[in-house]
């Protein structure tokens, strides 16, 4: 499964605007964004944070990619199947759980 890093930070420029989602019928104002004010709690700061942390953080371990590659080309690698089949099972009853109502 490839991974893709395409979840984008939430900007200024992302939140300014009319404040209205399309399609939904907001009254209008005579004074738009006139007096209005946004508060964001503590949690907030820490949020953006996190997100700046995991933004600079690689997705991928590359040095544990290279020991495995290295360790399956010199013939080191083992694979453990009580393992692999445990993953699995549990993989198919998190499926089947999530598609049931």
């Amino acid at each position: 499964m490839k991974i893709d890093n395409n979840i984008k930070p939430v900007t200024r420029d992302t939140v300014s605007g009319s404040g209205t989602r399309p399609g939904k019928g907001a009254p209008s104002t005579p004074n738009p964004g006139k007096g209005d004010q946004v508060q964001l709690s503590p949690l907030s700061s820490q949020l953006q944070a996190i997100e700046s942390s995991m933004a600079n953080s690689p997705v991928v371990n590359s040095e544990r990619v290279a020991e495995i590659r290295q360790a399956i080309s010199e013939g080191r690698f083992k694979v453990n199947p009580d393992v692999v089949a445990d993953s699995l099972l549990q993989t198919a009853r998190e499926l089947l759980r999530s598609r049931q109502p």
